[in-house]
């Protein structure tokens, strides 16, 4: 029982930290955030529509996010 006891309480102590720390609430998206949110998933879903994947996704996504930013 002795040796069980002393690797448990290093175990238990190690683990307060852990058990103490307190979870930060999460912050609401800024509405210019929620713009980006939002373009970004347009242009993924016509990207996903077109099937493009790699470096023609990426030069896709550029453009189509460009667009959506001037107008």
């Amino acid at each position: 029982m002795r040796r069980l006891a002393l690797p448990l309480a290093l175990v238990l102590f190690a683990s307060l930290p852990a058990l103490a720390a307190e979870t930060k609430p999460q912050k609401a998206p800024s509405p210019a955030q929620q713009a980006q949110h939002e373009k970004m998933r347009q242009c993924s879903a016509s990207a996903k529509e077109k099937a493009l994947h790699g470096d023609p996704r990426k030069a896709f996504m550029k453009d189509c996010l460009s667009k959506h930013g001037a107008g």
